[in-house]
């Protein structure tokens, strides 16, 4: 029985990108790679239809949280300062980074379960600034929440501030509004809405931002990453086949109608397990109008622990993902990501029947 992801990432393959893995090994100071690593960030900017004389694709061998990290230590210049948004474990993360590096920072925090407050934002601008940038994570995984990115945008636009955005886990199936949000930045990673595998990352910036990079980290620096991806190089070896499989994903991407056809894709999914449980006396977190697509949060069944309905449903081939923190033994969470279709999920469904009776 084949086991299916619904955690957030990885993501289970598509047989297409499974196979991508089994091309020819590849040296990465051959022509053959540069020619990989150029189609990557090129179909990367082409997602969101991005104009390459303003914005740029850098890709690195890291996790999602290298990307977020190679954007913070290197986009925040030493005399600037940050505004973190958080209302989750990734917006903790970002201020964690930055106190890592020494970067001058602040952090509004928000209770988990919250929405950023545009007013309590619009109030540190004004009060507690000046600020050079904003760092925020558009889709907040702790919950499922999808922040409002073109609210805090409009709030950095008009103090003049620049966004650095975790996009991480939105990156592929959610809006991204890159010029109306005053974004300077967007860090994602090949193994979540795009459906590659891990151990390939990416940040897309404005080419401004890239040319002020800081040179706090060795391996993460941005400048040096994107000037020389630019000639047509990399400064170490990078996760070859984990470029194959992203191209490879990259192009069933843009086949099956890009963002907005994998956006309504994972809606759909979305809302048969949301209605599903529903149905089933199992509530969702939060609203579908606060959440995002591509992954919700659910209360876990009464008097039901989350490790003995992660083994159930994993014995039926499923992986469902806890909750994080305090939140642990309130609820977990499916993510509607990868190579999945609408039998699976009720075949999902059919096994919370047998674990419920």
């Amino acid at each position: 029985m084949k086991t299916l992801l619904l955690n957030p990432g990885p993501v289970t393959l598509s047989e297409r990108v499974r196979q991508s893995l089994l091309q020819p090994d590849l040296c990465h100071r051959e022509s053959d790679f540069y020619d990989l690593q150029d189609e990557a960030r090129t179909r990367l900017l082409d997602a969101y239809k991005l104009d390459p004389q303003k914005w740029a694709a850098t890709l690195m061998t890291a996790s999602g949280t290298g990307a977020v990290e190679s954007m913070i230590a290197s986009l925040v210049p030493a005399d600037g300062r940050l505004l973190v948004v958080q209302n989750g474990v990734y917006g903790e993360r970002i201020a964690n980074i930055a106190k890592q590096y020494g970067i001058e920072y602040l952090a509004l925090a928000h209770d988990w379960m919250s929405a950023p407050d545009l007013a309590a934002v619009a109030r540190c601008l004004d009060t507690e600034g000046p600020f050079s940038h904003v760092a925020v994570v558009h889709h907040e995984t702790t919950t499922g929440r999808l922040n409002d990115l073109h609210g805090i945008g409009a709030l950095c636009a008009l103090h003049g501030v620049q966004l650095l955005v975790d996009a991480v886990s939105s990156f592929g199936a959610e809006t991204i509004d890159f010029d109306a949000a005053n974004i300077a930045a967007v860090a994602a990673t090949a193994n979540k809405c795009l459906h590659g595998v891990p151990g390939a990352s990416l940040v897309i910036a404005t080419h401004g931002a890239i040319e002020r990079a800081a040179s706090r980290t060795y391996y993460l620096d941005l400048g040096r990453l994107a000037r020389m991806q630019a000639a047509r190089n990399t400064p170490f070896t990078p996760s070859v086949h984990a470029y194959y499989a992203l191209v490879e994903a990259l192009r069933e991407f843009e086949d099956e109608g890009g963002v907005p056809a994998r956006h309504a894709r994972y809606a759909a999914l979305a809302e048969q397990v949301r209605s599903g449980l529903a149905a089933r006396g199992i509530a969702s977190i939060l609203p579908p109008e606060h959440s995002s697509v591509v992954l919700r949060a659910y209360e876990l069944p009464r008097g039901v622990a989350y490790e003995p309905l992660h083994d159930a449903l994993k014995a039926h081939g499923f992986v469902i993902y806890a909750g994080q923190g305090d939140l642990s033994k309130q609820l977990f969470r499916i993510s509607t990501m990868g190579a999945l279709t609408a039998a699976d999920i009720e075949r999902l469904l059919q096994a919370f029947d047998v674990l419920t009776q």
